[in-house]
């Protein structure tokens, strides 16, 4: 590692090469290096240290100099990112475009010499926003599968969330339990005492506002809900629609 000097901005290293692109292709983790060093000097930067993985896939981002390089990037212990090839740093566009945009949030520039990117000029920096714009679309995208599946398993009667007191899940379905007669119990008890919620929540081990949600919980009668919608669950209700519509009208005097 390059001593600190105070004058320069540091810049860190990343070099890559497979088994399989040394063989093919002569890629040398030592001729990156002297490339990349010379680049990065050349530009004014001081090296602050050169991260190594070698052997390794570039499929993910899951390799040991890869997880060092980006949490000290987070950690802003240099300036800059150089890299030979954007190959060298990932084969997955999307592994890569947001990991460029985490860069830009931690003010990190990123060089990749073949490819004739930087982000340190204007033109590098509107690079790097048309590439945030792209992370933003990702992520967008990714959320917006994610919401579409959670929806389409709640209208087909999938569970979403955690099991409720009185199931368990198994095998992502929802099963009753023993104390399934436990819920029963307690939905008679409230409306056929006079027991207050706060005592009765006590004599179960809840908090009030926890027993009051319980008391409404329709999971009871065999129904999921996501995102304000209801539908008819897959799983079994353990209480009657009788018998839980009365505890509502309670409830609501």
């Amino acid at each position: 590692m390059v001593q600190n000097n105070q004058a320069r901005p540091l810049a860190a290293i990343y070099v890559r090469v497979s088994t399989q692109d040394q063989a093919q292709h002569g890629f040398s983790l030592d001729a990156q290096e002297d490339a990349m060093s010379n680049y990065a000097k050349a530009l004014g930067y001081e090296v602050y240290k050169i991260y190594r993985d070698e052997g390794k896939s570039a499929k993910d981002l899951k390799r040991p100099e890869m997880t060092n390089l980006l949490r000290d990037a987070e950690q802003r212990k240099f300036q800059a990112i150089f890299i030979y090839k954007l190959d060298r740093f990932s084969r997955s566009l999307k592994d890569l475009i947001l990991t460029i945009d985490k860069l830009k949030d931690w003010g990190i520039d990123f060089i990749s010499l073949q490819d004739k990117i930087e982000t340190a000029s204007a033109s590098g920096k509107l690079m790097f926003h048309i590439i945030s714009a792209f992370a933003e679309f990702e992520r967008n995208i990714i959320g917006d599968r994610t919401k579409f599946g959670m929806e389409r398993k709640a209208r087909e009667g999938g569970f979403i969330t955690k099991a409720p007191r009185g199931y368990k899940l198994v095998n992502k379905e929802l099963m009753p339990t023993e104390t399934s007669k436990e819920i029963e119990e307690i939905f008679k008890e409230f409306l056929n005492s006079h027991i207050s919620l706060t005592q009765l929540a006590k004599k179960y081990s809840f908090t009030t506002a926890g027993l009051k949600k319980l008391l409404q919980n329709k999971t009871y009668l065999g129904y999921v809900k996501f995102a304000n919608q209801e539908s008819k669950g897959q799983h079994e209700a353990i209480l009657s629609e009788e018998l839980f519509n009365k505890v509502q009208a309670k409830l609501g005097k």
